[in-house]
């Protein structure tokens, strides 16, 4: 086993294990106003993503379910990082996190990047990134939605087997066109 399998089968799982902690972190950081709205918006894509119910790996799928929004959390911390001044710690360590996942997938990292870019134009639940900003009610609507979801989540297992970093290679490889 290579150093990055021991490393992405270390983390993958305290990943999903944080998901639900991990997204009261990118809500609050999507409200600071401060902060530049592009930094905003993506943001407040990672958590739209949350809600939306066709994913690039269906969340039922034993152990890779939700990791898909797990990856997708820590590169929009990535890229909301690249788009502002204004950082804190726990939004630096998950854009921090997003190195591995660049590790990990290589070339498809990049299209990972664009996916996530580009699902602020994506409606989820009748309501895109942009109108999430533009309309504090319908952002407080995602809120409660999220923390009624993060009450909720229950962390897939997922096994440290070798083969699953197979499987979730396969996965973004066939999604991210």
């Amino acid at each position: 086993m290579t150093d990055l399998e021991e490393r992405c089968l270390e983390a993958f799982p305290n990943w999903l294990d944080s998901l639900g902690r991990d997204t009261p972190v990118l809500l609050r950081s999507a409200q600071v106003s401060a902060r530049e709205r592009d930094s905003r918006l993506v943001l407040a894509t990672a958590l739209n993503y949350l809600l939306k119910s066709v994913d690039l790996i269906p969340d039922g799928i034993e152990d890779l379910g939700f990791l898909d929004a797990a990856f997708a959390c820590r590169v929009a911390a990535s890229i909301a990082l690249t788009k502002t001044a204004l950082a804190d710690g726990p939004l630096s360590q998950l854009a921090n996190d997003a190195t591995l996942i660049e590790e990990f997938l290589g070339d498809d990292f990049g299209r990972l990047s664009a996916y996530v870019l580009g699902l602020g134009e994506a409606s989820v639940r009748g309501r895109t990134s942009a109108e999430l900003l533009d309309d504090p009610t319908r952002f407080s609507e995602l809120a409660d939605e999220l923390e009624a979801w993060s009450e909720s989540y229950a962390s897939p297992h997922f096994s440290r087997d070798e083969m699953n970093l197979v499987k979730l290679r396969s996965f973004f490889k066939a999604r991210l066109r």
